[in-house]
């Protein structure tokens, strides 16, 4: 049985940081391999990173958010009017797999509820649905 979006999906990012963004609490799940590789791009000692930009919730860690707006600690301004990450090349897992999470991929509102959110859905590159399994579940390669 393939699911509802098997003719594929459009989505390209515009690099206006809304999925990096408040004003709802979140989490960014970050693995330990996933933190010493966003350290080691920051030059920093994986130490000082987890003190600096991670909190330990549960028995999982989470990238710190700014106060007040809780965005994402490395959601930074770009050049011109858009909002880029500081850690882009070493990005966490889930932030790679966006928009195609579980959850937004529950059924066309879900999808639909999502491009409320980020205007890159629906738009730009259609993404078949091979594609979209592989993004989804990276470790499956």
């Amino acid at each position: 049985m393939f699911p509802w979006y098997v003719t594929g999906l459009a989505f390209a990012c515009l690099g206006c940081g809304r999925c990096c963004a408040g004003p709802e609490t979140g989490y960014v799940w970050a693995t330990d391999e996933e933190i010493a590789a966003m350290a080691d791009h920051l030059g920093l000692a994986e130490s000082r990173y987890r003190r600096k930009y991670v909190r330990k919730v549960g028995d999982r860690y989470s990238l710190k958010e700014s106060k007040p707006s809780r965005d994402c600690v490395f959601l930074q301004p770009t050049d011109g009017n858009g909002r880029g990450c500081a850690v882009y090349p070493v990005r966490p897992s889930q932030c790679r797999t966006w928009p195609f999470w579980p959850r937004n991929l529950a059924n066309p509102d879900s999808w639909a509820r999502a491009g409320l959110r980020c205007r890159g859905i629906n738009r730009g590159q259609v993404h078949t649905w091979n594609e979209i399994e592989r993004i989804r579940n990276p470790a499956r390669e």
